[in-house]
């Protein structure tokens, strides 16, 4: 699954080029903040390798009921491919996407 360049925006991690995108629209789960803040990432070089799913704890800050939000900040998305990396993703390989929940400490693979 290939991360569509458009709205999607760029990261430099140790080096390596990758591609993060938050989904535009919130899902009804997300803005009804049933479901928690979600974003993908993949590597820039070769594109459309291992996608990386993270799962955050806090709701979408465009959620439908006004639930505080943070945004989120390219640090944040630096964690998370660092983590996501020390945890067994390996994004130059192809394969299901890897799901990283940082909202209550679990990993899924």
């Amino acid at each position: 699954m290939a991360i569509n360049k458009r709205g999607s925006r760029r990261i430099v991690v140790d080096d390596k080029g990758y591609r993060w995108l938050i989904r535009r629209k919130p899902t009804y789960c997300q803005g009804l903040t049933w479901s928690p803040l979600s974003f993908a990432v993949e590597r820039t070089d070769p594109p459309g390798c291992a996608t990386l799913i993270v799962e955050l704890a806090s709701p979408r800050p465009d959620n439908w009921v006004n639930a505080t939000a943070a945004p989120v900040l390219p640090s944040a998305v630096a964690s998370a491919i660092r983590q996501a990396l020390e945890r067994g993703w390996q994004p130059d390989h192809p394969g299901s996407p890897f799901m990283l929940n940082l909202g209550d400490g679990e990993q899924r693979s």
